[in-house]
């Protein structure tokens, strides 16, 4: 779960955007007094996330306004489902609705989108990850939503582990200095916690990449044949990465290699945010629509 301060400063953010002198129009159309009852209802099917966030956006525009979740982040759930019942000021409830739902369909997007590819790669040793190919300033929340959909995480920002991608490499060698051994002198520098990870595009550079001592190899782009080979050659001595080249069409096959982690970019930088709404209970039964 998202730590609350993080939560609450995103969403305040959002807020703050969407109605920077207040709602206009809840201000001008709806009585201060009125309240209102609404359900956050799935138009399809999907896993839960950001409940959390959800309740957020209306606690941070008024703290009257109940939120009661019907269902967990993590949780399946079919088309139709009642999610979260939202009661209180309806001026407050109509302020945060929009902020409330971008985040909470955005977020069970990455979440079901992640259930995807885990079922994929189901019975492998591989486990899915996410990237830092994620929305500026929403990382934490696209995260947790790549957690709730079974996924699991790569390092949070470039202050969390060295990764020497191809652009490094090609940095460090074009003055001709040899790869394994500024990967040891860099090795020498670092904290024993610290993590090593190199990323490389040929077969050939993976002797190197292990004399340096590197804890992670990444395998970008590379072919089936490829990975099962590569796998071979580290034969257990660092934890072995596909990327590049992953969808739902080809994840299983790239599990079914032997590789230990596959990055998948397209679980935050390509989703599509989920169909739900926020729908006015009417009494005797009835529903409202949400607002553009």
């Amino acid at each position: 779960m998202t730590d609350r301060r993080e939560i609450d400063r995103i969403v305040g953010a959002a807020l703050d955007e969407d109605a920077p002198w207040g709602d206009l129009t809840g201000e001008t159309l709806i009585p201060a007094e009125a309240t209102a009852t609404a359900d956050l209802v799935a138009r399809e099917p999907g896993v839960l996330s950001g409940v959390d966030v959800f309740a957020a956006a209306f606690r941070l525009v008024d703290d009257r306004i109940e939120v009661r979740p019907a269902a967990a982040d993590g949780d399946r759930f079919e088309a139709g489902a009642a999610l979260a019942r939202v009661a209180g000021p309806a001026r407050g409830i109509l302020r945060a609705e929009r902020v409330a739902l971008n985040l909470v369909q955005r977020m069970s997007g990455i979440a079901t989108l992640t259930a995807r590819y885990v079922a994929a790669v189901d019975g492998t040793r591989a486990r899915v990850v996410d990237t830092r190919k994620t929305t500026p300033g929403l990382r934490s929340l696209e995260r947790q939503a790549v957690r709730d959909g079974g996924g699991r995480n790569h390092r949070r920002s470039l202050s969390d582990a060295v990764m020497a991608k191809d652009n490094h490499l090609a940095v460090l060698t074009a003055g001709g200095t040899d790869l394994a051994t500024a990967l040891r002198d860099a090795r020498d520098r670092l904290p024993h916690t610290v993590h090593l990870e190199v990323e490389v595009d040929r077969l050939d550079q993976l002797d190197a990449v292990l004399a340096g001592g590197a804890d992670t190899i990444m395998l970008d782009n590379f072919t089936l044949d490829e990975l099962r080979d590569g796998v071979a050659r580290i034969g257990g001595r660092a934890v072995v990465e596909a990327s590049g080249g992953v969808s739902l069409e080809t994840v299983a096959a790239i599990a079914a290699t032997g590789v230990d982690v596959i990055s998948v970019g397209a679980l935050t930088h390509s989703v599509r945010s989920l169909d739900l709404g926020l729908d006015v209970v009417i009494e005797g039964g009835g529903a409202g629509g949400g607002t553009p």
